[in-house]
């Protein structure tokens, strides 16, 4: 009988992989709208400044800016580099590699790519050219590339163009950065003069134009190589001028791309990019490397460019071309509509990067509160009967709040909580919204009496939303307070690691309250066959490269949910099973990547550029990368070590059931059959989740935010039934209870 269980077990993820195949070759990159079917131009002209945001730009003060807005595709950009300020340096140097890159330390003068990866830093100048053919200080440049671990090739741009007998036309300091070859050196250079672009445009075909940098000086680091001496409006209108002079003299046929490639200091946010000529016209631009539409990252320009010249794009390449997708039109009120687009993008993620910390603090003190109350409401006994069972009742319900909390963030997006004066306050309120009408639904339907109604009410919405949500595009997830922080860069659509924590923990919990009321009427396979069939479809929409497209949420998830199966199997654990269990989970994943690699480059997820990388021999870079942001997160913060000690503790609970410290929870492990081996598939998708993860810190931290007060709901909600029950009055009752 245990071969035939686990020979099912085993079949079951047979289906799962067949399942997930099937989706690989049914399902499209992204959900965004068709890009236009426009012939490329054949030439380029990219114009790049720093600094400049859509917020800067009207019709009144930056008229060129504006007819680009007006009649050409617009997005918003991310110019997040090695560190969480963009310097003019660090975002010419990205635009050469097609990867993130950037100076070296402007205050310690090292190597490293400017300190720690998202430490702030003050900005260098960009180097003089020199009239000797070769960028100054490159080789330091390519020294602190190096250093990063983002495998960013310097010169990759100019290599590749040259190589298929282009050449590349660098009209200013910032230009020549990133049109410099590997070895440093600028085939052809000038610096930007008006008399002289017109000539300087008809060249080559591609041609990069530094027009400035706005460098506002309230936000400047003080230690900056040099302060602005003019205010930020003087300085865009001198870009404004110098963007209209080289429109102007552009060639009939080229294309024009104009991006913002850098911050204006030392604040983070988003930046603009605009094109303009044959292949561009009036409407929004779109790239497959963010499956967002109207928002585009830095890399994405250097694979534009090469695009547009017919050259062959290196696989290693981070970003993707810009595809444009046609709007209402070019008249005031169409480029107003698009522009109040750009703008709530730029605020969104703007205001929510600043949010996220001081609500991480306030939602977790709130835990405690409810924790510490539920741990005196376990321990006194004090008032009467009707009084404590009112504060039992009280924190039961106030609990099963708090676990809406996760779910809530997400849906705030749907509220445009970022238009007010207060963000904090609005985005509280949108999440309190929320919360409340999942917890009426949890609180008041006639699932309530039930001992797994609330629970099982808050997991399958949290399953169901975020399952959704990622269906249709991550729309939720972006700029939200558990979700994709579009200024961070590090993803911008599927499942992130914070939402896979509340994802995959609530799938669990789910798992286990279905599976235990079909042990309870006696049919441990249909309660097996339900917790493959949930977890399937969960590990489905997590590792599809069209919806949840992530890499290490399958590892953590598929083990935790054979190990529940050969539980209700009653399966005994044994080495070899949990060695069988690991070798087909990384055979399962392998699939996943390999499949996503056989895909188009610009059609690859994460999946696929991984398996690519580690074919051209950078995968220990992007492991090792991972691997020190999970540890400086962890050490960061003193906060962070009660991590692993938490999980230390809560396998000691589960492995000691009859200890002192799973007391409250011993009442819960006798009344709920599959209580404690969900507990431990919970765990130990939390650690290898922990483990696998480059910010693996957050998973165990925020899936403990969503289980621990449901576990609170349950216990309180046991010793709710067990302290009031109905007085027995007969010796069959008695026996009976």
């Amino acid at each position: 009988m245990t071969r035939r269980r686990l020979l099912a077990a085993a079949t079951a993820v047979a289906v799962l992989a067949a399942l997930v195949i099937v989706g690989f070759k049914a399902s499209s990159p992204d959900a965004s709208p068709p890009a236009a079917s426009k012939d490329l131009s054949g030439s380029i002209v990219v114009i790049g400044t720093g600094g400049l945001s859509w917020s800067d730009v009207s019709a009144e003060a930056t008229p060129a800016l504006w007819s680009l807005l007006r009649d050409g595709a617009t997005a918003a950009l991310t110019v997040r580099s090695v560190r969480a300020n963009t310097c003019p340096v660090d975002g010419w140097l990205t635009l050469s590699a097609g990867e993130r890159a950037g100076d070296v330390d402007a205050v310690g003068g090292g190597g490293g790519g400017g300190g720690p990866y998202g430490a702030k830093q003050a900005c260098q100048d960009l180097p003089e050219y020199m009239t000797a053919g070769k960028v100054p200080h490159w080789s330091d440049y390519v020294a602190a590339a190096a250093a990063t671990k983002f495998d960013a090739s310097l010169g990759l741009l100019g290599d590749q163009v040259a190589s298929h007998g282009g050449c590349i036309q660098a009209v200013g300091p910032g230009a020549a950065l990133g049109a410099a070859r590997a070895t440093g050196i600028v085939d052809r250079y000038q610096p930007f003069d008006e008399s002289t672009l017109a000539s300087a445009l008809t060249s080559c075909p591609a041609t990069l134009i530094d027009v400035g940098s706005i460098r506002d000086p309230a936000d400047v680091d003080p230690q900056d190589a040099s302060r602005p001496t003019t205010t930020r409006a003087q300085q865009v209108a001198a870009v404004d001028a110098r963007v209209a002079a080289v429109i102007k003299v552009a060639p009939s046929g080229t294309d024009v791309l104009l991006a913002s490639l850098s911050d204006a200091g030392v604040t983070e946010r988003l930046r603009l990019v605009a094109g303009t000529g044959p292949y561009f016209g009036a409407g929004t631009l779109q790239s497959p490397s963010t499956r967002q539409p109207g928002l585009a990252q830095l890399s994405d320009l250097t694979a534009t460019a090469l695009d547009h010249l017919s050259i062959p794009r290196p696989a290693r390449l981070g970003g993707a071309p810009l595809q444009f997708v046609p709007g209402d039109g070019n008249d005031q009120r169409s480029a107003l509509g698009r522009l109040s687009v750009l703008l709530d993008l730029d605020k969104a993620s703007y205001e929510v990067h600043s949010l996220v910390e001081p609500f991480f603090y306030g939602w977790a003190l709130l835990q405690l509160a409810l924790y510490l109350v539920a741990a005196v409401l376990w321990r006194r006994r004090w008032g009467t009967a009707p009084q404590r069972r009112r504060l039992l009742v009280f924190t039961r319900r106030a609990t099963t709040v708090a676990a809406t909390v996760p779910v809530s963030t997400f849906l705030a997006n749907l509220l445009p909580w970022w238009r007010f004066s207060a963000p904090l306050v609005s985005v509280v309120a949108s999440v309190a919204i929320f919360a409340t009408v999942i917890s009426l639904l949890a609180l008041l339907g006639p699932w309530r009496q039930r001992l797994f109604g609330p629970l099982a009410v808050v997991s399958a919405s949290t399953v169901a939303v975020l399952a959704v949500d990622v269906m249709t595009g991550s729309r939720l997830q972006l700029s939200s307070l558990l979700g994709l922080q579009p200024l961070v860069g590090g993803r911008f659509y599927g499942m992130g690691n914070v939402t896979f924590a509340v994802f995959a923990t609530a799938t669990l919990l789910l798992c286990i309250v279905v599976g235990n009321h079909l042990l309870t009427v006696r049919q441990p396979r249909m309660a097996a066959a339900a917790v493959a069939a949930i977890g399937s479809c969960a590990i489905i929409v997590d590792a599809a490269p069209a919806w949840g497209s992530d890499f290490g949420g399958p590892p953590a998830l598929l083990p935790a949910l054979v190990l529940l199966m050969m539980a209700i199997l009653q399966i005994t654990v044994t080495w070899r099973r949990l060695l069988a269990v690991g070798g087909g989970t990384c055979l399962f994943v392998l699939l996943l990547g390999l499949l996503d690699w056989l895909r188009p480059a610009e059609s690859r997820s994460h999946l696929g550029r991984f398996v690519q990388t580690a074919l051209d021999g950078g995968a220990w870079d992007v492991i090792s990368r991972k691997l020190d942001q999970n540890m400086s997160l962890l050490f960061s913060n003193p906060v962070s070590l009660l991590i692993p000690i938490g999980l230390v503790g809560l396998a000691y609970v589960l492995a000691r059931p009859t200890s002192r410290a799973a007391g409250p929870l011993r009442r819960s492990f006798g009344r709920v059959q599959l209580l404690r081996p969900g507990l431990i598939a919970v765990l130990v998708m939390w650690v290898i989740g922990f483990a696998l993860n480059d910010s693996g810190t957050a998973i165990p931290a925020v899936g403990a935010g969503l289980a621990i007060p449901l576990l609170i709901v349950l216990a309180l909600r046991t010793l709710e039934d067990e302290t009031f029950a109905a007085p027995v009055t007969t010796r069959a009752s008695r026996l009976a209870r």
